[in-house]
Parts: C-alpha cells; structure tokens; sequence
C-alpha cells in the first residue's frame, strides 16, 4: 500500500491543556501521559481532532474532502475511515527552571532514541550520534558548549556539568522548531540528563494552577467552584507523526485520490504564514497553540 509520511514539530506558545476527563489525588485536570511511563503526550485522537478543526474551519464543514481525508461521521450513510493516521503527540523537549541560568531544554537519550526509531519507521535514516544512557548518572547534564560555572541546577537538583559536541543533536531538534533562532536559542539552553531524572521531572514539575469561578453579580467566589488544574508549559517541543493512504470511501472520487495528494492537502492546513494548531481545551483562555514544523519523509 502506498504511504506518504511527515514529521510534524509541534512547539507549544503557550501553556497546553490536554485532559484526561478524570481526576488523580489533588490534582482534579490533570493533562495525558503515557501510560508505561508518565511522560506528558496528546493522544492522537486528539490531535487527528483539532487538524479535522482546523481544516474545517479552513475548508468548510460540509466540504466532501474533509471526509475523505479524516473519515465519515458515526451517522453517515456510507462509514468509512479516513486516510490519514496522526501518532501521540510525544514529548521531545521539556522547559525546566534553572536557578544557574535561563531556563533549559531538557531531553534525555530515551526520548532521543524514540525520535530516531519513529523516523527510521517513516523512511529516515538519521546518522546522529546520541548519548548511552549507562554513560550519565543522576547527577550529570551535558551541555553543548563551555560553561563558567562547574554545575548546573535545574529547580532545586544540581547537576555536574559535562561539555561534549551536541552540533548534531541540535541540528535534529532545531528541524522540528518553527523559530529562526532555533539553533542559537539550543546552543544556549538544550540540557541531556538521564532517562530517569527526565522522567522525575516531567511527573513532578508541571505547572499546577488553582482556578475559582465568580459569581457575576456578588462577584464573591461561588461555594465549591475551586479547582486545580495541569498544564505543559510553554516552550515545551513534542511531535507528531503523520501517515497517509490512498482514499478509502466508496465513491470512484475519493478510491481515486492518492495518498500524497492526501498528504499534501492536510499539509497545506499549515503554510509558511499560518502555521499553527491549536490542541487541547480552554482555547478561550489562548491555551494549546502550537508553532508547527513540517518534516517531509523523502521516498
């Protein structure tokens, strides 16, 4: 079967909330993670949901393309699936508070090594050298260029630095980030540390807000009406992986569409000058947009 495939880079401008619709302990909105390890993600039902938004508000609900490319509705007369699959959105870089410096992008081999595999599965051999993880204790952060200071401390944990050639890493990072400054910004701030200590971090440092509602004519704060709510910081990098198919409806107009015309159409969602998504909930409040980076997988 023919498939056309892209890398999206989805860089978070501002604080993003994906909910699980459940609560956990304290936290009554906590945001998605994966299961087996507690890092942060956006489920792809999730992000297949806000490009069908998006395309829709681009294209017109009622435009026949949108259920070619997505999939019919649950009460159509003819059900078929749509010829695209969007993966989890997963996390690449994480912001953390560093009381040394400006805030750094942290990553860890694990996550790198999972990058490499999802586009070695869409067709992209990448020839970058990433860090063992049995080479870094939970003490160590490598950084990509000389640093005055001997140690780093990302919130309250010190780290000893050690300085090796990141060029390539950054590089690859860089590729997924809608910002000019991208390698600069990564020279300046991207943090490796150990698998675990990635994992620490990513469980115990998102932000978590307390949210009350108002009553519009007391103005006091309703009784009850208090929550607390997760959220991924801004400037948090994750991707998504892109696949398309030939059409799948039954019509001879959309069994015709191929899947790199397929491809393209959802890709052209996201030109040069508008390139951005919208994921999760509270978009009232300008929560969930996403800077979007197109990495076409090359034949």
């Amino acid at each position: 079967m023919k498939q056309a495939n892209s890398i999206l880079g989805l860089l978070a401008q501002t604080s993003l909330h994906a909910g699980t619709g459940q609560n956990t302990g304290i936290i009554d909105l906590p945001i998605q993670r994966e299961g087996h390890s507690g890092w942060p993600c956006v489920f792809g039902s999730a992000v297949k949901g806000a490009v069908r938004t998006r395309a829709e508000e681009k294209l017109g609900k009622e435009n026949a393309s949108i259920a070619f490319i997505f999939g019919s509705e649950a009460n159509s007369e003819q059900s078929h699936a749509g010829a695209v699959t969007f993966s989890d959105a997963r996390l690449l870089l994480f912001p953390v508070r560093s009381l040394t410096s400006q805030f750094k992008w942290v990553t860890c081999p694990s996550a790198l090594k999972r990058y490499a595999k999802d586009a070695s599965r869409l067709g992209q051999k990448l020839s970058i050298t990433i860090p063992e993880e049995q080479s870094l204790s939970d003490t160590q952060v490598l950084l990509p260029k000389d640093q005055q200071a001997e140690a780093l401390f990302l919130e309250e944990y010190r780290f000893d630095i050690s300085v090796v050639d990141l060029t390539e890493i950054i590089a690859l990072l860089a590729s997924l980030m809608n910002d000019i400054d991208a390698e600069a910004r990564l020279t300046a701030q991207l943090a490796i540390i150990s698998d675990d200590m990635f994992s620490y971090l990513v469980q115990h440092t998102t932000p978590v807000n307390a949210h009350i509602a108002i009553d519009s004519e007391t103005k006091n704060v309703i009784d009850g009406a208090l929550w607390y709510e997760e959220t991924l910081p801004p400037e948090s990098l994750l991707y998504t992986t892109l696949s398309a198919v030939d059409g799948r409806a039954e019509s001879s107009d959309a069994s015709a569409i191929s899947a790199d015309k397929l491809h393209d159409a959802v890709l052209g969602l996201f030109p040069a000058n508008k390139a951005w998504l919208q994921l999760g909930g509270n978009e009232t409040v300008g929560m969930g947009w996403c800077a979007v980076q197109i990495n076409k997988m090359r034949d």
